[in-house]
């Protein structure tokens, strides 16, 4: 039988923090997985975690991501949630496979920062966007950040019809550690680096800004919840409609960017790595030290409210530590291992 009429034959792009967990589940269910990374060292890594096949190349090498996504019926992009060319490959895959009357599965990986308010830490926002209701992340401005992006992917959601189901995750604030992988998040480490640098705790502005969050490994099982969902649903189901999906484990108890520098603090004073655990602003000359000028804002400074109403009603559940216990427990312990080596 071929393996093309399977329905089990998956191509992942983007292998790293969140993706090599989805990896590891979809091996252990017995998908057939081609991973495409940039680094042959990874791609080792990948084939000992289970991967049927690795192809080389980077997110620009348009014409590569085309030819192997086209023959797989599952489609994953979980690298930068901002790279155009990447999706217009596998949009051109997908395209493909419809001319041969084949149905394709994607799932496209954006971000909460494009919930974006430009609050600069200044105030909790009493806006929270749910999953369930479409109109509300439609209403989010076409230049937030991710947005460009996703647009392209509902554009040919349009165009296409039932040739392809199409689900968008839009994972908050992600923290976690798999030590089997050794790979931190990007944004309490980055915190946590910053105080090791200078010295002291920060926050952006007043640092009131609140995000949900959520556990890696509670994030990888939510993709696995939205494939199965989606290969059970009829084409031309109602549901569809609605690509969105958040995933978050925090509900109406968001943290602040104040709380995180409190305890990041806390703890580096704790370890004697900075000598007082008190958090300050940290002012725009450092952002260089964060996510740059333009993205530090955005990154680490603004409200991201989410509510991962569509994925609880399909019996999905957050059962992994909470975020004080996972920075505690694993990502301290690796940031402190790694840092300035």
């Amino acid at each position: 039988m071929s393996t093309m009429s399977s329905g089990k034959k998956v191509f992942v792009l983007g292998l790293g923090f969140i993706g090599w967990n989805v990896l590891d589940l979809l091996v252990k269910e017995n998908y057939e997985v081609t991973a495409y990374v940039r680094r042959k060292e990874h791609a080792e890594q990948l084939k000992a975690s289970g991967a049927s096949e690795t192809v080389l190349g980077d997110l620009h090498d348009k014409s590569q991501i085309t030819k192997h996504a086209a023959s797989h019926d599952i489609i994953f992009h979980i690298a930068t949630a901002d790279d155009l060319p990447s999706v217009e490959a596998i949009l051109d895959a997908v395209k493909q496979r419809s001319e041969k009357g084949l149905n394709t599965i994607y799932i496209h990986t954006s971000g909460t920062s494009v919930l974006d308010d430009n609050a600069q830490g200044q105030a909790k926002s009493d806006t929270v966007y749910h999953d369930s209701i479409a109109s509300e992340l439609d209403s989010v401005s076409d230049e937030a950040p991710h947005r460009q992006i996703d647009l392209t992917i509902l554009k040919a959601k349009k165009q296409l019809g039932d040739k392809v189901k199409i689900a968008i995750v839009i994972p908050p604030l992600i923290y976690g550690f798999n030590p089997k992988h050794e790979r931190l998040s990007i944004q309490i480490p980055t915190l946590t680096r910053y105080a090791l640098k200078n010295g002291y705790s920060g926050h952006i502005g007043q640092g009131l800004s609140v995000w949900s969050t959520i556990h890696v490994l509670d994030l990888a099982r939510g993709y696995l919840t939205i494939l199965h969902h989606l290969e059970s649903s009829p084409p031309n189901s109602p549901d569809l409609q609605n690509p969105y999906y958040f995933c978050e484990n925090s509900g109406d108890n968001e943290v602040s960017w104040k709380e995180i520098a409190l305890f990041i603090g806390a703890e580096l004073s704790k370890a004697g790595l900075i000598s007082d655990p008190t958090p300050r602003t940290i002012p725009p000359d450092d952002y260089n030290d964060l996510f740059g000028p333009e993205n530090s804002g955005g990154v680490v400074g603004n409200n991201s409210r989410s509510r991962a109403v569509r994925l609880r009603a399909l019996g999905w559940k957050p059962v992994e530590k909470s975020w004080k216990e996972s920075y505690v427990q694993d990502e301290l312990p690796a940031i402190l291992r790694n840092y300035g080596s």
